[in-house]
């Protein structure tokens, strides 16, 4: 991409997503941009298939070459909304900012509006002819903290390439049942759950996904992990601690049934059964600018309600 909206991209379809529908294979590998974008740019001819124009329903072999050259239009009708945004920083480039548990970052099926996104048009206008309004990465609806968004397409590619390289050191507080020994490093194959659709797992193929992770603070029963992700996979770090048996406190998809300690007083087991969505909060975030190259690096305190059920825990 470059600074008059032109795109121009190629990828070969690896192994794993041989046989897949064209779009679906193009929303992989080019996941900066919507799925519906995608599809648009496969109809007009923009993003081919070894040269040729085909539909997107159509299958792909591994090793199809997908080029794409386009020019970027505004990304459809998503309405700009005054929604309350916390900015940690912003500047000509970026906006670092801290988003709430309980909003959505992209508008979707049943979710058409009240998102950041939303919110981030209505403060920054010029967002609306980026891919994805400038957002280069998420946050679960229920997860806190902190994330980046690009403000410019140079802004944009650098953000994107940083991710691509895995180098985006981000880290998060995730408050889980169970009292690991030490710290670890959780490296598996990773893909959406055969067996339930909403769901993403560890899997015998797929995707690489590298989780690292190191007790902060152990409690009776519980424990405080600092997790950082080396890989962004989808629900990767609570798919990865209910993997290794450390689901994480009020995870409603891979907590797992809800077990609590048998000697805990009924205030601590209300709070736990009570907990409205999963403890994890991204709390550190760190990156190089995409104008200067400079190092930087952001850190907010952890939420609010992880650290008063913490503070049940303690007693």
């Amino acid at each position: 991409m470059n600074a008059t909206g032109e795109v121009g991209l190629t990828e070969r379809v690896p192994e794993e997503l041989a046989g897949e529908r064209f779009d679906r294979i193009a929303a992989e590998l080019f996941d900066e941009f919507s799925r519906s974008r995608l599809q648009k740019w496969i109809d007009s001819g923009d993003l081919t298939a070894d040269g040729k124009t085909l539909k997107v329903k159509d299958k792909l072999a591994a090793g199809t070459l997908l080029r794409l050259n386009a020019v970027l239009e505004e990304e459809g009708d998503w309405q700009a909304e005054n929604i309350p945004l916390q900015v940690v920083h912003e500047d000509k480039a970026i906006i670092v900012l801290h988003k709430l548990a309980g909003l959505v970052v992209h508008p979707a099926a049943g979710n058409p509006g009240g998102t950041l996104l939303n919110g981030l048009l209505h403060a920054f206008p010029e967002l609306k002819n980026l891919p994805r309004g400038g957002i280069v990465h998420r946050l679960d609806k229920d997860t806190s903290g902190l994330m980046v968004v690009a403000r410019s397409l140079e802004a944009h590619h650098s953000l994107v390439k940083q991710l691509q390289e895995r180098s985006v050191s981000r880290h998060y507080y995730a408050l889980v049942k169970g009292v690991p020994v030490a710290g670890e490093t959780i490296r598996t194959c990773f893909g959406r759950d055969p067996h339930h659709r909403l769901k993403m797992a560890v899997l015998a193929r797929g995707k690489e996904a590298i989780t690292h992770f190191r007790v902060a603070h152990k409690f009776s029963h519980h424990a405080l992990l600092d997790v950082s992700l080396e890989t962004g996979r989808t629900h990767q770090i609570r798919v990865h601690l209910a993997h290794r048996h450390f689901p994480i406190v009020g995870d409603p998809l891979y907590g797992g049934r809800a077990r609590l300690p048998g000697q805990i007083s009924e205030s601590l087991r209300a709070a736990l059964q009570n907990f409205p969505r999963q403890a994890l909060h991204a709390y550190r975030l760190r990156l190089d600018h995409p104008l200067s190259g400079e190092s930087c690096e952001w850190q907010i305190a952890i939420a609010e309600d992880m650290a008063e059920l913490m503070e049940r825990l303690d007693e």
